[in-house]
């Protein structure tokens, strides 16, 4: 029971992982690719037996809201799904950790909290500082070629992760997804130029 609990615990966190990342309009997204790779060489995708965010041996909600969106977007692209032997393999996971800062207190509630309105204080006097901790998302999206078992394409959104973003999971994470996918360069047949 207590393992099954710590499992639904990961999932709501990966949910907001995803979340945060989606809708913080200062979501930092970064993308690489394989420097030969040929994108326009393949066909078929496919999912591994079990992706990123399946491990433990049990499947969330998390993993089929984001093989939907991935699919969605591959589809769109012109790839074809299969189950059996895909040119490409998508894998996906998704991560919540706490970031901390020390950021200045604007109640001034310090000792020095007199000068507040007149004039600075100088920096070795000013005790009116807080700790902020917030949840910060990472959702990673990789592009396997199957057949040699190499990545060939990675997209990773990072973000601030709110209490709204937990609420609208599913939409979230294919938020996260497109904004990944914009950055993607292949399509089946079609050779594109490389990205500056």
């Amino acid at each position: 029971m207590r393992q099954r609990r710590y499992s639904l615990v990961l999932c709501a966190f990966a949910l907001a992982a995803l979340a945060g990342c989606a809708s913080n309009p200062s979501a930092d997204i970064h993308v690489n690719s394989a420097p030969k790779a040929d994108f326009s060489s393949y066909n078929t995708f496919g999912f591994p037996d079990q992706t990123g965010t399946d491990r433990g041996g049990s499947s969330t909600p998390v993993t089929s809201y984001f093989k939907r969106a991935v699919r969605d977007h591959m589809e769109m692209r012109g790839y074809r799904y299969v189950d059996a032997n895909p040119d490409l393999l998508v894998n996906f996971y998704a991560k919540v950790h706490e970031r901390t800062e020390l950021r200045p207190d604007p109640s001034f509630s310090g000792y020095y909290g007199y000068r507040y309105g007149l004039y600075s204080p100088w920096p070795y006097y000013d005790d009116s500082v807080r700790s902020v901790t917030y949840p910060v998302g990472t959702a990673n999206i990789d592009i396997v070629d199957a057949r040699k078992k190499e990545m060939i394409w990675e997209g990773v959104a990072q973000g601030v992760v709110s209490d709204e973003d937990m609420n609208h999971p599913k939409e979230s994470i294919s938020r996260v997804v497109t904004q990944l996918f914009a950055r993607y360069p292949g399509r089946p047949g079609v050779v594109e130029a490389p990205q500056q």
